[in-house]
């Protein structure tokens, strides 16, 4: 599988990567239930794939997404990159909760390195800059943890250019987690950029947009979703936009079907056709679903076929309610 090199670090990650939200099971912004048998097999199959990079995050299910994690590469024998994420915690109702001063930074990160099971973390990245008056601070402590030896690397999530620039200045930003699909492209105007002019490494999340760019989410899938399931509130998943939604991908089928790839691959591979951006984080949840998107590591789109996308996504954006 391609790699490329994660900004200015000695890291180097396949253009997909697995992604563990799902596998957290039930919390505030969880997806509805999980089986951990399914998570076990949905990351041996991505060791299989050729994948060589796993994301997290201490929130994710309230710390179960990182124990799913830590025990299944104990018993598959595999060691991967293994990023994950702090500054989010859980409170006793299982709802998100910000904290970025010292003393909970060091406590997440011991706490992660217990159930991740390894003694270093090589991608360690700040959920989200909040609450801003913390920045600094936070920030700092995971500089201080990379002076310990507990973590290799430091990267931000969900930042700005102006929030980059800020932390810059107390140690270098490896890389930044931004959302990046055909349906969020935020990015594109000033913050992939400042990442490419900067040597920070771009780790796309949520390329396929919560599984609505897989073609696979029907209306009769939309009222099944499980009433815990945050997709719920979601404006795409909504009318009128879920039937705008359908309406675009009616028109991007035919270029993944010449291509002789799925809407998926060709979504992935739309999202990583940048070289700015290192890799794609891409969620499962059991077997099979990153055999199917794996693959698009590989596939490069003709410039014919991004300017057709270009043509479709500009519509589609112009249709969209907020």
């Amino acid at each position: 599988m391609r790699k490329r090199k994660l900004g200015n670090s000695e890291l180097e990650l396949t253009t997909v990567g697995l992604g563990t939200w799902a596998i957290g099971g039930p919390w505030e912004y969880g997806w509805g239930p999980q089986s951990d048998r399914d998570s076990f097999e949905a990351i041996r199959e991505a060791r299989e794939q050729g994948i060589n990079w796993i994301d997290t995050a201490a929130v994710y299910g309230c710390g179960h997404s990182e124990e799913v994690v830590g025990s299944a590469l104990k018993e598959l024998g595999w060691k991967p990159v293994v990023a994950t994420k702090c500054g989010l915690l859980c409170d006793e109702q299982r709802r998100k909760v910000s904290c970025l001063d010292a003393a909970s930074i060091k406590k997440e990160c011991e706490d992660s390195l217990r159930r991740l099971k390894v003694e270093v973390i090589d991608l360690y990245q700040m959920h989200w800059p909040q609450p801003e008056e913390q920045l600094e601070e936070g920030w700092a402590a995971m500089a201080e943890l990379v002076k310990e030896g507990k973590v290799r690397y430091i990267g931000a999530s969900n930042f700005s250019v102006e929030q980059l620039e800020m932390v810059s200045k107390i140690h270098p930003v490896t890389s930044l987690q931004p959302p990046y699909s055909m349906f969020r492209r935020g990015i594109e105007t000033s913050l992939l950029p400042y990442c490419r002019d900067s040597s920070i490494g771009i780790v796309a999340y949520s390329p396929m947009d919560r599984g609505l760019l897989t073609g696979k989410f029907t209306y009769e899938k939309l009222e099944q979703l499980a009433p815990d399931d945050n997709r719920r509130k979601h404006p795409l998943f909504s009318e009128p936009n879920f039937s705008h939604v359908q309406k675009c991908l009616s028109r991007l089928k035919p270029i993944a079907a010449d291509n002789g790839i799925s809407l998926a691959q060709l979504a992935i591979a739309w999202a990583i056709r940048d070289q700015a951006v290192t890799s794609a984080i891409v969620g499962a949840r059991k077997s099979g679903q990153i055999g199917e998107t794996a693959p698009a590591a590989d596939m490069e789109l003709s410039q014919a076929d991004i300017s057709q996308i270009e043509t479709i996504l500009k519509d589609f954006e112009n249709s969209i309610e907020e």
